[in-house]
């Protein structure tokens, strides 16, 4: 198999605009969560989010092609562009076939669905906007980003839910691996902060309700009741190792395993017993060729629900036995929201900058102890140490559970 590593990164988030921005917030311990303004929340059960905040499209792209999209598409143009740039890759000189997309929505554009649907209600269907549809298909992000930078290689869009991002990296990851690439553009996006986002996970029961943006998400710690909404894209470069050299890149990372599993349960719960993740975790983990007790780190899917949080932490538990207690694991979404879609592209970057810095990011909030959540979820502030190996898990509505592991780059 062909050697798989990362080029450039690029992130639009709630802490953060660009990648750096978002990895100096994680450091410092900074979040995202404030009241929600993308529409009039009264009478919604949940009224915190993690809102994408100063962003123009027009930064990143012209007026035009911004009106033609939403939200969603917007941000995963703005990350694929930083990631590009950071990458080096000029696409004059690459063979455009052999440069593809990877880029999943778990929702697509809500927004369009409801402006759609009152505008039927309203005015009649003949008077709908021309581009409803492309303007609301989750494959537009991919679309787009591919229009956008002339990319004419295999383009999909892959969508596992809340596991998205993650498995479209696993993907383009298999992709170059097989030689049906040499570059890949991946992850996920998601902008799903809206009336019928907002309204549907609340109605699951999914969100959490607290009116504190200091304790409405809060991976592991007892008193989690839910979690909170974020949005925004992660776009990684992923490149085949003899490309990536010839072309004298700076290789951030290496991609060494990817595994994808199905817990064929239930719809929105986990496997109470964990094994569904735990199989995924092992197999990425087999595939990179090293001993679970090798592994020292791992950012975990840690929604801030109830089961999700007890599932994982079973999970890790049934593959690393003891181990597990001296593994540190820590949550993005404590600081990020889940960004849904998106979320797994997002922890595959602080992943990267987790391998580059030497620091691993604390899990903020965490304040109140769980009997049954008791392994060491980097509560009190960022650790610095040497990590060579990081394992990033995603877990979806549906049973999907999809695991990535990231090395240091080693020639």
């Amino acid at each position: 198999m062909r050697r798989v590593v990362v080029t450039g990164m690029g992130a639009i988030t709630p802490v953060g605009l660009k990648v750096e921005d978002f990895w100096k917030s994680l450091i410092e311990g900074k979040h995202g969560f404030g009241r929600i303004t993308h529409f009039d929340s009264t009478g919604y059960k949940a009224h915190l989010a993690a809102e994408v905040k100063d962003f123009d499209a027009k930064d990143y792209m012209d007026a035009k092609a911004a009106r033609r999209m939403e939200p969603f598409c917007q941000y995963a143009v703005a990350a694929a562009r930083e990631a590009l740039e950071q990458s080096g890759i000029d696409m004059e000189k690459e063979d455009a076939y052999r440069v593809g997309c990877s880029i999943g929505s778990g929702i697509g554009s809500l927004q369009t669905a409801e402006r759609e649907r009152d505008r039927i209600v309203q005015k009649g269907p003949n008077r709908m906007n021309p581009l409803t549809v492309p303007m609301m298909i989750s494959n537009m992000a991919a679309g787009n980003v591919s229009i956008q930078f002339g990319l004419k290689g295999k383009n999909i869009n892959v969508v596992t839910a809340c596991a998205t991002g993650t498995s479209s990296i696993g993907e383009a990851f298999r992709s170059i691996q097989c030689g049906e690439a040499d570059v890949m553009l991946a992850g996920g996006t998601e902008a799903a902060i809206c009336p019928l986002g907002i309204g549907g996970f609340a109605a699951l029961c999914a969100l959490s309700f607290s009116e504190n943006p200091d304790r409405c998400s809060i991976p592991f710690d007892k008193e989690r009741n839910g979690f909170v909404m974020g949005e925004g894209a992660g776009i990684v470069i992923l490149e085949e190792l003899e490309h990536a050299k010839k072309r004298g890149a700076e290789i951030l990372a290496e991609v060494a395993g990817y595994g994808s599993t199905a817990d064929a349960y239930h719809i929105t719960s986990p496997a109470e017993d964990g094994e569904g993740a735990a199989r995924a975790m092992k197999n990425a983990i087999e595939e990179a060729g090293i001993a679970p007790q090798e592994l020292t780190y791992i950012n975990a899917h840690g929604t801030s629900t109830h089961h999700n949080d007890l599932f994982e932490t079973r999970a890790i538990k049934k593959l690393f036995g003891e181990h597990a207690y001296s593994m540190k694991i820590n949550s993005t979404k404590s600081m990020t929201g889940h960004l849904l879609g998106a979320a797994g592209a997002v922890e595959f970057i602080a992943c990267v900058k987790t391998l580059q810095e030497g620091i691993i990011h604390q899990t903020l909030g965490l304040k109140v102890k769980d009997e049954e959540c008791d392994l060491d979820y980097v509560p009190d502030g960022p650790v610095r140490m040497d990590v060579e190996y990081a394992l990033s898990n995603s877990l979806g509505f549906g049973g999907h559970n999809a695991v990535l592991l990231v090395k240091k780059y080693r020639a």
